[in-house]
């Protein structure tokens, strides 16, 4: 029996709000050319993620992963953050 294999959706972005409870608001920007004029625009993004342990931070860089719906927005749930944010003075 062959067993199936499904690859699970993986998103790198930037944390842009953490003011929800175990929720964080994350921003992918990704830059597409016009049709038209072949100009490059830029598209934001927001993913709305489960972050139980709430350990991100307001400009952490983050790897989110698919998973089951956990409420009307959140489908997203943080695997790990791959670098901080840097704290200014």
């Amino acid at each position: 029996m062959s067993e199936k294999v499904t690859q699970q959706r993986e998103i790198t972005g930037v944390v842009t709000s953490n003011k929800m409870n175990k929720t964080v608001v994350v921003l992918l920007q990704k830059k597409i050319a016009h049709p038209l004029y072949g100009k490059y625009v830029r598209r934001d993004t927001k993913f709305y993620a489960h972050d139980e342990a709430e350990i991100c931070k307001v400009g952490d860089l983050v790897r989110i992963l698919h998973t089951r719906p956990i409420s009307k927005t959140k489908c997203w749930v943080v695997d790990k953050v791959i670098t901080a944010a840097q704290e200014s003075k």
